[in-house]
């Protein structure tokens, strides 16, 4: 089962919990690459608090042009995945062919170094060298709320992240195992990125038929992804909506009106019945949330 990566301070020291992989992907070769970023990535935090002298050596690379969706929005529960590039400099005798360097992006949520939180790919980037010290890279970053990796107060902005690492050699799951000959680099603050909770909205329009004239009851409910309990949540009262309505035969909504949610994220308003068209309700959104329209839904008047 994969878990919510956690940080916290441990005798003065940063202790990593967790890079565990759903047992649906164990076959996936992303086991082995976040369980080898977890033990190196803790030996190198621990050591940074004097905690600990076996620890890998810092390794000449940086990382700049990082470029990441300006929102990432996440459901209640499906797996999302979103794409990174970055470019990667290092020193002339590091080889990043190498079967055991990998490098990949992640992205943490409040300082770097003591973060709330962090996510990352399930596999290393894939790169393209554009000279014998800089490369272009590619990778993904992988969310899947309903393994906890995610909590509703995790919605916000977070920053970008990238690492690299050269096990040069040492096996990570061998005994004799020599973490001083691993090389190691980690580079925070490279951008950043909006995570948010994914809203649903819908909408009903009646009675229909309707005479011109008379009284339209436009209904509906807003909802949003709780990370907390993996489903589809009310929206608190007083979350502004607007009322649309797109005439038959036409491609554009036009504003109506805006109200808010009452309880349990409910709307309900009325409109005079004028001409046959679609009715729908439109959410721009809060930092937390995303913006969402509902589909139209349409209205005979006669």
């Amino acid at each position: 089962m994969r878990i919510r990566a956690t940080v916290a301070a441990v005798s003065g020291a940063l202790a990593l919990s967790a890079f565990a992989v759903p047992a649906a992907q164990a076959d996936d070769s992303g086991s082995a690459y976040r369980a080898d970023v977890a033990k190196v990535r803790a030996a190198h935090a621990k050591s940074a608090f004097g905690t600990r002298a076996d620890a890998p050596y810092d390794m000449d690379v940086t990382f700049s042009n990082f470029k990441i969706a300006k929102t990432v929005k996440v459901g209640a529960s499906e797996r999302v995945s979103t794409t990174v590039t970055y470019t990667m400099t290092h020193a002339a005798d590091i080889d990043i062919k190498a079967a055991d360097f990998a490098t990949g992006p992640y992205i943490y949520k409040g300082s770097f170094t003591a973060p709330d939180n962090m996510l990352f790919g399930n596999n290393p980037a894939t790169c393209t060298a554009t000279s014998d010290t800089v490369a272009n890279c590619t990778g993904k970053i992988d969310i899947y709320p309903s393994e906890g990796e995610l909590v509703n107060s995790d919605a916000g902005t977070w920053k970008g992240a990238a690492l690299a690492l050269a096990q040069n050699g040492q096996d990570p799951l061998g005994e004799n195992y020599d973490i001083t000959k691993v090389g190691y680099a980690d580079q925070g603050d490279l951008g950043s990125t909006l995570v948010q909770r994914v809203s649903r909205l819908t909408v009903n329009a009646s009675p229909e038929p309707v005479q011109k004239g008379k009284t339209i009851t436009v209904t509906g409910k807003l909802t949003r992804a709780s990370w907390d309990s993996n489903k589809y949540v009310g929206m608190p009262s007083g979350q502004k909506v607007t009322l649309q309505f797109r005439k038959a035969g036409t491609s554009a909504y036009t504003n109506v009106k805006g109200i808010q949610t009452t309880t349990d994220g409910a709307l309900k308003t009325t409109v005079t019945a004028v001409e046959d068209g679609y009715y729908r309700f439109t959410y721009a959104g809060i930092t937390s949330t995303a913006g969402v329209s509902a589909k139209g839904d349409f209205i005979d008047v006669q």
